[in-house]
């Protein structure tokens, strides 16, 4: 009897090229489907997950599911897959789901979170996982001002690449943060959907308006006019992360199903407070 199966799953995007097969090349779909198969190889494998992550985009709390014919019990996925897989991918949960449920059709809304470290000298610990912007002080209230006007269904063409099967651009963000502590500023938008790349175009896009090289009136006009030859700085893949997908009903268990992705906490670099410290 053919079952069908949800996991929720984190992994560090780094080393992959996205999340979708790509012929000759290594990403996280075509990793995972390869190891169910080692497991449960009576049918050919397909994983749909509920958001495909760029080249180098991580995720903390990303659902997919596959179907299974195979004895092995549902309590045994997680364990069977961890040990198979590589490090830079980890099975969070693993839930038997109804036939017609659906990781990305059945969702309700996607969580991205963006991390910029905008300290004034390198950090090795978070070059991986964060966009370095050190030439100038990002101007949080700005950006935020920049962000809470997303509200609402709107049409995000300016916010979306080249290679789109979508048949609009239509898609409602129901919630929006932007934030600061020490070095470190963080972005979260969740919405019902997300438009190909449009998290980077956006995120480009705010960060040229915190460092006061583009007008909020200016950002404004682009997106809302849809002028998406305006728009051509994306942020790098490296900052990005999907920390969690909602459902109408309760799929995984609450604590593995929230966000896992860490937020860091830097204070700024006082050189006067640290040379006087070391004088006393």
């Amino acid at each position: 009897m053919i079952k069908r199966i949800a996991l929720v799953i984190q992994y560090d995007g780094s080393g992959y090229k996205g999340w979708q097969n790509q012929k000759n090349f290594r990403t996280i779909q075509g990793t995972i489907e390869e190891k169910i198969a080692e497991l449960d190889p009576i049918r050919p494998v397909k994983v749909i997950a509920a958001g495909r992550t760029d080249s180098g985009v991580h995720a903390s709390g990303q659902v997919v599911h596959f179907d299974c014919t195979g004895p092995i019990p549902i309590n045994k996925w997680t364990s069977a897959l961890n040990g198979r897989l590589p490090a830079s991918i980890k099975v969070l949960e693993a839930v038997e789901v109804s036939i017609d449920w659906h990781a990305c059709y059945s969702a309700k809304y996607r969580r991205y979170r963006y991390s910029i470290f905008n300290g004034s000298y390198p950090n090795l610990f978070l070059q991986n996982i964060s966009w370095h912007k050190y030439r100038v002080r990002l101007d949080i209230d700005l950006m935020r001002d920049a962000l809470n006007d997303l509200l609402g269904l709107h049409d995000f063409a300016a916010f979306q690449k080249a290679g789109s099967n979508r048949p609009n651009s239509l898609t409602t963000v129901q919630e929006v943060s932007i934030c600061r502590d020490g070095d470190i500023v963080t972005a979260e938008i969740q919405a019902s959907g997300f438009l190909y790349g449009m998290v980077r175009l956006l995120m480009g896009q705010l960060v040229a308006v915190g460092e006061k090289r583009l007008s909020i009136e200016d950002f404004k006009f682009r997106w809302r006019k849809g002028l998406r030859s305006e728009v051509k700085e994306a942020a790098p893949p490296h900052g990005l992360c999907l920390i969690r997908v909602g459902y109408g009903e309760k799929i995984f268990s609450k604590e593995k199903s929230f966000d896992t992705f860490p937020s860091f906490s830097l204070p700024m670099f006082e050189s006067s407070k640290i040379s006087k410290d070391l004088q006393d």
